[in-house]
């Protein structure tokens, strides 16, 4: 089974994923872990990556495509995989329906207007790992289960919300559109508890 997964910066993909690649066991393919382990491994696509990155750019299409390319022609990606933050646009779509089409495209549809609460809401514990959101621990600034200070993320702040989620809009919102048209899209709600949600995902992959 093929997968890919769509859905807004905070739409919980990340949490999903997990789920999915665990009881269907499918290697989770995200190009951000792509980049990271090209990267540290120095492989000759990493060198690339990072000379690209070094610069302040964002890593291109095209390169973007070879690495993800060259990721699921890996034996572990032969009877199928769940890509997450891939493809981020046409082009990308395009692209992976040459090489390595997917079967079906979950998309967590949220309301945009409260992604923007959901994530700047988010701590997390550099200590333990635990992450939590201030509508369920409140404004406390330690962790609840270690005692350590709660940290919230860099990026994890409204200019950057609303500039990730214009770029989402402008790239990635085009591939509901575009993977409709193939019949591949199925849309769950992820405005609810993380358990329904997959639940949901479950039950829309029939299997």
């Amino acid at each position: 089974m093929k997968l890919i997964l769509l859905g807004a910066p905070g739409s919980g993909k990340g949490t999903q994923a997990a789920y999915i690649t665990e009881k269907y066991n499918l290697p989770h393919v995200s190009t951000g872990d792509l980049f990271r382990e090209n990267i540290k491994n120095e492989t000759p696509l990493g060198l690339k990556v990072k000379e690209v990155m070094d610069t302040g750019n964002l890593c291109p299409d095209d390169l973007t495509v070879e690495l993800v390319k060259d990721r699921l022609s890996k034996a572990d990606c032969e009877k199928g995989y769940l890509l997450d933050g891939f493809p981020r646009n046409l082009y990308q779509a395009g692209e992976l329906d040459e090489f390595n089409a997917p079967d079906k495209v979950i998309n967590l549809v949220v309301d945009l207007g409260k992604i923007e609460h959901r994530i700047t809401g988010r701590r997390s514990c550099p200590k333990c790992g635990a992450s939590f959101h201030v509508d369920f621990i409140g404004n406390v600034s330690n962790c609840p289960d270690c005692g350590e200070a709660l940290t919230i993320r860099k990026d994890d702040n409204p200019e950057t919300v609303k500039e990730r989620l214009s770029v989402y809009k402008a790239q990635t919102e085009p591939l509901i559109d575009y993977y409709g048209k193939q019949g591949k899209i199925l849309n769950v709600n992820g405005d609810q508890p993380i358990d329904k949600v997959f639940e949901d995902i479950v039950k829309v992959l029939g299997q």
